[in-house]
Formats: C-alpha cells, structure tokens, sequence
C-alpha cells in the first residue's frame, strides 16, 4: 500500500503534472517543428557553398546563348566554332580567376582597416576604387552597369523570340510586352544568396534544352541540300566570335557570387570548373544542329525555329522560358545594388521597401527590348563593345596595375597559382589577352557585329513588331466570274 499512498501524494503535492509534460512535448514537439521549417528554407533560400557558386557560374554561363550558338557557327565554320568556343572558355575563365583574386585583395586590406560587410554587398566597381582609385571606378561602373542593363534586354529579347514558336497568336513584340511585366518581379529576390534553388533548377534546364538540340538534331538529320559554306565573309565571321566571345563572359556578376559564399576563398577555381561543364552543352548541341541545318541557320539566329516541332521542343521553349526569367534577375541584381546605393535603400531591411525602389531600373530595360529586338546580332554587338572590356580587358589591366610594385606582389593576399608561380608569366598571360580582345574582339568584332547589326535595324526597323517571323500567308482574291 505505501507505493500507491506516494502516488497518490505526489499527485496531490503536483496536480499539473501531466498537463506540465504535455505542454513540453508540445513546446518541443513546436521547437522541432521550427527547426525543419528552417532547415527547408534554408535548404532552399540560403546558399553560400562553393556548390551554390558553381551551380550560379554554370547556369548564368549558358542561358539565351545555347540557341544562338548553332547561328555563330554558320557564320565561322564547324571547326573555328568549336575552336573559339575551348579559347573563349579558357581565356574567360583565366579572367574570373583575376577578378576573384582582386575581390580577396580589396576585401583582406579593408578588413585590416575594420571595415563591417554585414549589410553591405561588395561589387566589382567597388573592387576597382578600393584598389585604383575613382577613375577606375568610374570605367568599371559605366562598362559593367550598360552590359548587364543590355545583358537583362537580351534576356526579354529571347523570351518573346522562344514564346513565338509554341504560340503565335500573338506577335514577339507583344510578347516582349507580357514578360517584361513577369520579369520585373525579380525586385522582390533580396541577393544572390537567395538564388540556390533557381541556380540548381536553371541548370537543369539548360542541360535538358542543350541535350534536345543534339539529338533532336541527329534523329532529323541532315537536311536535303544542306549546304556548310562558312566562313565565306569577314563581317560574318567576326560576328560570329563576338558572339561566342559573349558566350563566356558571363563572370559581370562574379563579384556578387564570391560576396554571397561564406568561403569567397574557394572561388578560384570554380568558373574554371562551371565551363567545362557547359563546353558539354554547348559543343554537342551547335555542332549537331549546324550539321544538320548549314547555311539555313544564316536567317535564323533561334535554333528553336528550325528544329521541327514537338511536345520535346516545347518542353525545351517552356524551360528556357523559365531559366531565362532567373537569369533576367541574375544580370538585374547588381543593377539593383547599385541603384540601391544610388538612392539609400541599400541597407533597407523591408523587402517590400527594397522591391519598391528597385522598380525603375526595369522600365528603361523593358522599353530597350522593344526598341531594338534583334536576337542574335544584339548579343555579338554586347558581346564587342562591353563584354570586351567588362570581362577581359578591364580585369586583366586591373591585376597588372594593383600588383605593379614589388611591395604590392609581396604581400599580396594570394600568390600566383601553382599552374603558373611567377608574376611574370602572370604578366605575359594578362598581356596577351589584353591585345587579342582589344584588337580581334573589340576591334574587329565591333566593326563585324556594327555592321550586322545596322544592317538589322535596315531591313527590319526600330521597333520591329515580329523580328524574323514567318511571313503571312498570302490573301487569295477571288476571281470575278466571265460573263
């Protein structure tokens, strides 16, 4: 009996007993709740690995360009196609590795002077003035600011250019119209750390689109009278460069990339790594449909327009649809940073105060891809006057000049890299990239792709309401009867 009295007595002494322990099962029961709501979030949300960089390096690389590159090629010719396509990635991968570098310079020196980057995202024109002075910041601004505006343009370009083949109800100006309302929901995407699931998506999508091209490529086969005659004109054939040389200088948001990793260290090699990734998208597909297609391609700078129509296809179109709106928001963001700092909003924690403010960069981008929708000659065009200087030029001169002293290279914060350990073949590498872009792709290039692309404006107009749609069908007028 004395077990049960205890019982009875403790339940006297505490007569909530039960509802005490029902309430910390439920209050951790709640704890543990919130804990896997913020592991999804932040398994979805939150991304800062060196994964999450290169998933954002590779997606970024090949968005619109994949359906452009088959076009450059029957411009150049099968073999200077793959041929500048293995140069480009190499040379565009040897400048994200210098820009990266610069990023862990100006960042080290300024953390030795105490400065916070809690609230603050560090950009390339920031880089620049921390480490050269406002000249410097002033080119990088202009350069990285008008290529990433036109880099957003060519983005609605190639939504509405896509969207025409699956309906063409309505015309791609119109089109243009519907998504640049879609796109500029991107304003409400506070940075890059918050692009981890798109940037894993995007990729897919890409992969998927690319691998269609090539065998929907070979299962057609190659065309009744085919013919592969290029290059035949120089104005073609730098055009065609140009664009590839667009292909991979995708690194003008680099900077933001390195910011959102926890680890901005491990950088290095990952742009390198990302575009031999893509050299398998991008080889395979262009090859395959220029072999298929040849000279046709010359009046058809959207592969998507030559390949036959299917429910592949347009699960191909719906993708690049999708993929294309993520990589609207990956040029946008940094205009949106700047604009930010522009007008004071950048420390702003409201994401609806923020999305607000962000609202006017859209506009001038929207009415810019009405104006001028040419899709493949707009990218070689960017792709000579920005990309040129944005993504080789200005980094490779930006290395040599921070590092020109000795003190400066001896106390650099990274050391030249084991595939190259002396500052003077850094110097000769930067060197040369600097002559071949300024004279093969800012040079030439700019001439080719200026010419091609007034030609455009020419035949086609400003404000071209369906840029290389198929013509109407012809009205048929009856014929009166014979009396």
């Amino acid at each position: 009996m004395l077990p049960q009295k205890q019982a009875e007595e403790a339940i006297v002494s505490n007569p909530n007993n039960e509802t005490e322990h029902d309430g910390a099962k439920e209050e951790d029961n709640r704890h543990e709740e919130d804990q896997s709501i913020f592991r999804v979030k932040n398994l979805l949300w939150h991304g800062g690995s060196a994964w999450d960089a290169w998933f954002s390096c590779a997606s970024n690389q090949v968005a619109q360009v994949l359906l452009t590159l088959p076009y450059s090629f029957s411009q150049l010719g099968m073999l200077s196609g793959i041929l500048f396509q293995v140069f480009y990635g190499l040379v565009g991968s040897w400048t994200a590795y210098l820009i990266s570098v610069l990023y862990i310079e100006y960042r080290t020196r300024k953390e030795k002077e105490n400065v916070n980057f809690k609230n603050h995202v560090i950009q390339w024109f920031e880089v620049l003035d921390g480490l050269l002075g406002p000249y410097w910041k002033a080119v990088g601004l202009a350069f990285n600011c008008t290529f990433l505006l036109f880099g957003s343009v060519i983005q609605l370009i190639a939504c509405a250019s896509n969207i025409y083949y699956i309906n063409d109800k309505l015309d791609k100006r119109t089109w243009t119209y519907i998504f640049g309302a879609c796109c500029a929901t991107t304003v409400f995407i506070p940075s890059f750390h918050n692009y981890r699931i798109w940037s894993f998506l995007g990729l897919g999508m890409t992969t998927y689109t690319a691998w269609y091209m090539t065998i929907a490529a070979l299962v057609h086969g190659q065309k009744d009278g085919a013919t592969h005659s290029a290059p035949t004109k120089l104005v073609l054939y730098f055009t065609g460069a140009t664009n590839i040389l667009y292909t991979f200088g995708g690194h003008a948001v680099t900077v933001e990339i390195m910011h959102a990793m926890w680890k901005p260290q491990k950088f290095k090699y990952i742009y390198l790594i990302a575009t031999l990734y893509v050299f398998t998208l991008t080889l395979p597909s262009a090859s395959a449909v220029y072999w298929a297609f040849g000279d046709e391609l010359l009046n058809h700078s959207n592969a998507f327009s030559l390949l036959p129509k299917t429910r592949w296809r347009d699960g191909a179109v719906i993708l690049m649809l999708i993929h294309q709106f993520i990589t609207f928001g990956f040029a946008c963001t940094p205009l949106y940073f700047v604009w930010e700092k522009v007008i004071g909003m950048h420390d702003t924690k409201s994401i609806c105060m923020r999305a607000l403010a962000r609202l006017p960069v859209v506009i001038p981008i929207w009415f810019l891809a009405i104006i001028f929708p040419f899709f493949g000659p707009i990218n070689s065009a960017v792709g000579a006057l920005l990309v040129s200087f944005t993504v080789y030029i200005i980094p490779s001169l930006a290395h040599m000049l921070t590092y020109r002293k000795a003190s400066a290279r001896q106390n650099a914060a990274e050391k030249p890299p084991p595939f190259l350990p002396s500052w003077t073949a850094m110097y000769v590498v930067n060197i040369f990239v600097v002559v071949w872009v300024l004279v093969v792709g800012f040079g030439f290039g700019g001439w080719a792709s200026m010419t091609n692309f007034v030609r455009q404006v020419d035949t086609f107009g400003l404000f071209a309401k369906c840029y290389q749609c198929k013509p109407p069908a012809p009205t048929l007028t009856p014929t009166p009867p014979k009396h």
